[in-house]
């Protein structure tokens, strides 16, 4: 078949002077895209994104030596191993470093999950300079032969005429056989990604397989833990857990068991207090800010609604008010972190065992199995878990999940109408001149000026738009019912994707030509049929047409994606917002010490650019051939600066081990299948025909092809350490046969409710000799008030100087805060307290503290040892950071405490209510506890047992002569008994007692 001939546009459009503003509205609807100045818009972009960019990189190199704390903090806070090369003083020599360190050392340095970042954003980078070669020298030359030179020099004037020669809007009727390039073009685009990802994929796995047998994983505790969710309520116990799994699949070791326990309401009151703190820190910091001039008036709030009552109405002091709810909430989680222990349990639990094989056997063989309706997989890292989701069952997550996924759709449908008008007027200006008779002689006066506007503002303001959306999506997805962090990032990544796919690129570059096919149908109705109006509308050719007009705002805007990554590595937005706050505002300590630690690194928002910018330059790949160059110079470029971003600043908050590669192959071959359709259709637009689109329908194939190829042979080399493993058959043979309990892991997964110590006001030293005057509570201590009437008059002990008493310290260490210099105001000094290292701290890793590795003493989480090392064992709340003596001495926790803080809720006298794992045990010796106490009873230091509060042992007390040792055999289950050998099928008192349900009962 023949070309459609190019058409010339509406008549009644021709002349838009001599129409009213609603005729021209109308009529920039049907053409969005007219102008004359395309070409100057391009190379505007071209010349401030390239001298902008390197602008804004030799200020960062000028600026880097001497910001050290901005632009290589993990020089500074990690650890030996995760430090990142060090870097000299001069201006260039940051360049080396980052060029010579190699993806195994990236992988030592910055983890899995920032290894492959780098290794996906190579890939597009290499997989466009290939394709560039195709554009360049093959679709290029293509388009220019085949086009209609004598129609496009008679409409189109100036450097226009060359921009559209290299796109296929205007055919030649007498060379169509040029569009064979075009299907030959898209056979090689499909290979060539495809090759791409196989290659990596099998790079991946590669990584992953090398993550599995790194000593951080093989000593972490959730590498051989597994998660049960859906619990029915007649197996929530500890053993429940176990029959469980064992229904999945028989193990040579026996597993640990823990079924979580209602915290009802603990995590939000400690959310409230959380509040309250920050809130009562800021409020000082404004009050307190020049402490020998205070302001006449003390500050006031507004009571929330609750305690208005209480607080004499609406208006109330709000130092008073503030400290107040901070010691009530301390009193109240205090309280429930006492009972908890009473709570029922929950449909969810974690089961570890002896060997990660063992753990990665029984998920993988749970893959199709579901015993008792439950869900079997593997733990993530405790950090990693969104607690609140747990305790969800599948009908109130499913129910959530789609109520998500309607009001991101209706917000997607609900951005059609105001992402029109952007297409309208903000990608070409000369349509906002069209139509506003007050702007338009000055456009036509500085076109110039006005094309440099379009070419470097449009883009920039259409980005600031979406940053908004990621918080969006994250808020939603948080009520979606996810279970991990790092899956609801991953979910994130997937919708911010399909939005800025449909609305971005697909509403964006069709509604005008759409709008257009349907207005001309409506007028050829009147004198045809409907089906004669609707083949008059040249549908398929306004599609090319359109969409090749279109292609000019993707090229610039793709040009401009270059300043995004400098403006990344000058971290140009947070120096601006430090400064203002620091300038104008009154920071608090908190937050001055949040600045100064690495940020964490936006893998959603990052992956999502990186997929939708490859997906633009594959759609119009051979609509405008130019996008495929300008992507990979981009690729390039932001490859070299968040290599070293990585490297040196940000860090990964909740790092998943390299888990987000495969919805980002999959969503490359959705690009690679939507390109396809577009380029169909295209090919039709341009040929006239369907014989050679039926050519381009088997690459599509090819890709899902692909797709379920590689699923099928990396996926589970990906996932699990190993899909079977050996029994030991002495072990199963023998029913006598004794395993070393030395072994074991410490498999209690416990919610941070339970033992995350409370945030304490911060106050800047400055202000140390106000607080007696700022602070109207009570200031000496009321311990004595607390123990009621005695024989023994004593003092409270003073919490600085041990041995003291508080009556004798100085006056300031009675007050309520915790006093900071300005000299300590650092990360380096807080690092390793919980409400700093949870938001900041990026596992802990960085700073050689995982959250989760096992000691090789005892296999007790290490992070339940020490993570929070800090924390007092007398008190709930944290203290000073200790380790250094600088900090030791520098710091000052200032206040009684005893009417501010409360007695910890482990520390319960051993006697009728205790649970036996708190009881004496003298066989414990070899775990490296002293004798006298329970088996997970703590230390002086309350951060030994965070994680084990409340937690239920498995089997009976040892006899002396068989300390370390456990008897179980073959027939675990056995009917009528307990299923184990050697423990009793009756529970007796202080003896074999197992069952949780015995001591609740006896409660």
């Amino acid at each position: 078949m023949t070309s459609q001939a190019p058409t010339a546009p509406d008549p009644s459009c021709s002349n838009r002077d001599s129409l009213s503003g609603g005729d021209q509205l109308l009529c920039l609807i049907q053409d969005p895209y007219s102008g004359t100045f395309h070409a100057d818009a391009f190379w505007a972009s071209l010349g401030t994104s390239i001298g902008i960019m390197i602008l804004i990189t030799l200020a960062f190199s000028a600026m880097r030596p001497r910001n050290t704390i901005v632009y290589a903090p993990k020089v500074k806070y990690a650890d030996e191993k995760h430090a990142p090369p060090k870097i000299g003083k001069g201006f260039f020599e940051w360049i080396g470093p980052v060029f010579q360190v190699k993806e195994p050392l990236l992988v030592e340095k910055t983890g899995l999950d920032a290894a492959i970042f780098l290794r996906f954003t190579r890939m597009l980078r290499n997989m466009f300079l290939v394709l560039s070669v195709i554009g360049i020298l093959v679709l290029i030359p293509a388009n220019v032969i085949g086009s209609n030179k004598g129609f496009i020099s008679g409409n189109l004037k100036g450097s226009q005429s060359y921009f559209v020669t290299m796109t296929p809007q205007y055919p030649n009727p007498q060379r169509l056989s040029y569009i064979w390039v075009h299907v030959v073009a898209v056979w090689a685009i499909d290979l060539i990604v495809a090759f791409f990802l196989w290659r990596n994929y099998g790079a991946v796995v590669r990584l992953r397989r090398q993550y599995f047998d790194s000593p951080e994983y093989l000593m972490s505790l959730h590498s051989r833990t597994l998660m049960v969710t859906d619990i029915p309520p007649a197996d929530r116990t500890d053993e429940g857990i176990l029959r469980l799994a064992d229904q999945v699949e028989h193990t040579a070791s026996l597993p640990r068991a823990a079924i979580g326990r209602n915290v009802k309401v603990l995590p939000d009151m400690i959310e409230e207090h959380d509040e309250a703190v920050r809130a009562l820190e800021s409020v000082l910091a404004k009050y307190l800010k020049n402490p020998d001039k205070l302001p006449a008036k003390r500050p006031s709030m507004r009571a929330s609604k609750k305690h208005r009552a209480n607080n004499g109405g609406d208006n109330v002091d709000a130092i008073d008010y503030l400290t107040g709810r901070i010691r009530e909430l301390e009193l109240e989680i205090n309280h429930v972190r006492e009972s908890i222990d009473k709570r029922n349990a929950m449909p969810f639990g974690f089961a570890s065992y002896e060997r990660i094989e063992d753990a990665h056997t029984v998920a993988f063989a749970a893959k199709k199995k579901h015993p008792q309706g439950t869900t079997i997989r593997l733990a993530p890292r405790p950090n990693d878990l969104i607690w609140q989701n747990l305790p969800l069952s599948k009908k109130q997550r499913d129910w959530r999940r789609l109520w998500n996924n309607f009001w991101i759709l209706i917000l997607t449908l609900l951005w059609i109408a105001p992402n029109a008008l952007i297409a309208i007027f903000l990608s070409n200006i000369a349509n906002l001149a069209s139509i506003w008779p007050a702007f338009r002689p000055n456009f036509q006066r500085h076109q110039k000026i006005w094309s440099a506007v379009q070419g470097i503002a449009s883009p920039a303001l259409t980005s600031l738009i979406y940053l908004i959306l990621p918080i969006i999506f994250r808020r939603l997805s948080i009520r979606s019912g996810d279970t991990t962090k790092t899956s609801r990032e991953r979910h994130v990544t997937t919708k911010l994707y399909a939005f800025f796919v449909f609305n971005n690129l697909i509403v964006f570059s069709v509604f005008s030509v759409v709008y257009g096919f349907v207005s001309a149908v409506i007028k050829n109705r009147k004198s045809e049929d409907a089906w004669h109006a609707v083949v008059e509308g040249q549908f398929f050719y306004k599609l090319l047409a359109g969409l090749s007009n279109v292609s000019y705002f993707w090229v610039v805007w793709l040009l401009q994606r270059q300043l995004g990554a400098a403006a990344d590595l000058a971290q140009i937005i947070n120096l601006v917002w430090v400064w203002f706050c620091r300038t104008f505002m009154a920071p608090t300590p908190r937050q001055e010490i949040e600045w100064t630690a690495p940020p964490p690194f936006d893998y959603a928002v990052y992956y999502n650019y990186l997929l939708f910018y490859a997906t633009v330059a594959l759609c119009f790949a051979t609509l405008q051939p130019l996008v495929i160059p300008i992507t990979a110079l981009y690729f390039a470029v932001d490859y070299w600066l968040k290599k070293y971003l990585l490297l040196y600043v940000l860090i990964t908050k909740t790092e998943s081990g390299g888990q987000y590669w495969r919805i980002l192959f999959n969503r490359m071959i959705f690009a690679v299948c939507l390109s396809n359709v577009i380029m169909g259709l295209v090919i039709r637009g341009a040929d006239g025909g369907w014989f050679k689109v039926y050519f381009m329908i088997p690459p599509a194939f090819l890709m899902l092809g692909v797709k379920y190829w590689c699923a099928g042979m990396f996926d589970n080399q990906m996932i699990y350490y190993t899909k079977a493993t050996l029994k030991d058959p002495e072990n199963l043979a023998e029913p006598g046969k004794k395993v070393r309990k030395n072994d074991r892991v410490a498999n209690r997964f416990g919610h941070p409710a339970l033992y995350k110590p409370l945030m304490t006001p911060m106050v800047h030293a400055k202000a140390r000799h106000v607080l007696g005057q700022v602070y109207r509570g009570r200031l000496e201590s009321d311990a004595g008030a607390k123990t009621g009437y005695s024989d023994i008059a004593m003092d409270p002990m003073s919490h600085g100087q041990p041995g003291k008493t508080a009556r004798f310290a100085a006056p300031a260490e009675k007050e309520m805060f915790e006093v900071v210099p300005e000299s300590q105001l650092d990360f380096e000094n807080f690092k390793n307290r919980a409400e700093f290292a949870d938001a900041l701290g990026g596992n802990g890793e960085l700073y050689g503290r995982p959250d989760d590795l096992i000691s090789e003493r005892s296999s007790t989480p290490r992070s339940f040892l020490g993570r929070h090392s800090s924390g007092s064992g007398n008190s709930s709340r944290a203290t000073s950071p200790a380790g250094s003596s600088r900090s030791a001495s520098a710091h000052q926790r200032v206040g009684s405490g005893n009417s501010y803080r409360s007695e910890s809720p482990y520390r319960r006298p051993v006697g009728e209510g205790t649970h036996p794992a708190y009881r004496d045990d003298p066989s414990q010796g070899d775990l490296g506890q002293s004798r006298g106490r329970g088996l997970y009873q703590m230390s002086n230091d309350s951060s030994e047992n965070r994680l084990l509060n409340g937690a239920q042992p498995f089997g009976h007390a040892t006899p002396p002569d068989e300390v370390g040792r456990e008897a179980y055999g073959l027939d675990r289950w056995r009917t009528g008994g307990s299923g184990y050998v050697g423990v009793p099928a009756r529970e007796e008192e202080e003896g074999g007692i197992t069952g949780y349900d015995y001591y609740r009962g006896r409660r």
